[in-house]
């Protein structure tokens, strides 16, 4: 049987690696997995993210930055790709108010490297990973793809932003099938350790304080990851107009502190909060429209937000020491890169 091939930058991280998880399974893909591996977090979490596909004849690992054009070429020039997945940026609203031409490097020129190597490779189809983020401040809800997206409230949604605008300018020059795909909240297994859920399970299970911003009352739109993952995966096979933008959420809001609660009780141990003023960048709330989605892509989200922390629970407890051991003093570097600016390459976990 003839296999596609398919390239998928970011491929070792959460959503890239149940993106491969996925693929290999369906047994009709031959996948690259593009990563740098770089210091956002521990390399060690990534590592264990591909341990299983390292050993599958259909999987190649290339380590490569999407901001060396050269390393790119290099991968482009030795396969003929059907379709490219293009999932690795530098991630986190607050972060990249710390850095905010580290991510412009990263998610704006790293995205037009990619653009012109799938440019000239004459490849046909390419799914952006966008985000909920370009929304902004927005007054209407739910979130539409529609709606404009012209005030964005931190340099990580506007290289986000930025990254569609090229998608539409590659697609309408070239005859490309550019696919953005603006994520909702994702999480479950193998999430970031700096995103809410995963750090506040660290914390509440250590007996640590929490951090909540403002009065607790913004909302998110949490999007478990398998259904993520049905929604990139019927993009890839999208074949009906050039250019498309697609929210790809759950479609329902949950305040903070009632996710809190809900994590509380499947921890079985309580949340200590540590009650700060709100955050710069972050926005009230996010609620995404996916009637688009289920209209071309037959999205039909399945996990709410109950099972969702209950299956995430489930893989935390069963962490290895090794990748916990060193939680803490990652947190606090954390913590420490986004109160403040630095030249250089940071050391973001």
């Amino acid at each position: 049987m003839t296999k596609r091939n398919i390239l998928i930058t970011g491929g070792a991280g959460f959503i890239g690696s149940h993106l491969v998880d996925r693929l290999l399974s369906e047994n009709g893909w031959a996948v690259t997995c593009v990563d740098n591996f770089n210091d956002f977090y521990s390399p060690a979490e990534k590592w264990r993210n591909i341990k299983k596909h390292l050993d599958n004849p259909s999987y190649n690992l290339a380590r490569a930055d999407i901001c060396n054009r050269g390393a790119l070429s290099e991968v482009f020039d030795k396969t003929d790709f059907d379709v490219v997945v293009h999932l690795a940026a530098r991630a986190g609203v607050r972060p990249s108010l710390a850095y905010p031409t580290l991510y412009a490097a990263t998610n704006v020129n790293g995205t037009m490297n990619l653009l012109e190597s799938v440019r000239r490779s004459k490849v046909k189809q390419f799914v952006f990973a966008s985000s909920s983020s370009v929304y902004g401040i927005n007054a209407k809800v739910p979130f539409a793809e529609d709606d404009k997206i012209t005030q964005p409230i931190s340099p990580y949604a506007a290289t986000k932003a930025a990254g569609e605008l090229l998608c539409h300018t590659y697609s309408h020059l070239y005859d490309l099938r550019c696919i953005c795909l603006r994520f909702f909240t994702v999480y479950g297994a193998r999430q970031r350790p700096d995103l809410a859920i995963h750090k506040f399970a660290e914390l509440i299970s250590r007996g640590l304080p929490i951090s909540v911003y403002g009065d607790g009352s913004t909302r998110r739109d949490y999007t478990y990851i398998d259904d993520i993952i049905s929604g990139v995966r019927a993009a890839i096979d999208y074949d009906k107009s050039n250019y498309e933008i697609i929210n790809l959420g759950e479609s329902r809001t949950v305040e903070l502190l009632e996710l809190i609660e809900i994590l509380q009780s499947e921890l079985k141990k309580k949340a200590v909060i540590n009650s700060l003023p709100a955050q710069a960048g972050d926005v009230p709330q996010t609620f995404a429209d996916i009637e688009k989605a289920k209209r071309l892509l037959g999205y039909n989200p399945k996990i709410g937000i109950e099972e969702g922390i209950r299956r995430f629970v489930e893989w935390f407890n069963q962490k290895p020491d090794f990748l916990r051991q060193n939680f803490k003093n990652q947190l606090d570097l954390l913590i420490e890169n986004t109160h403040r600016a630095g030249n250089g390459s940071p050391r973001i976990f």
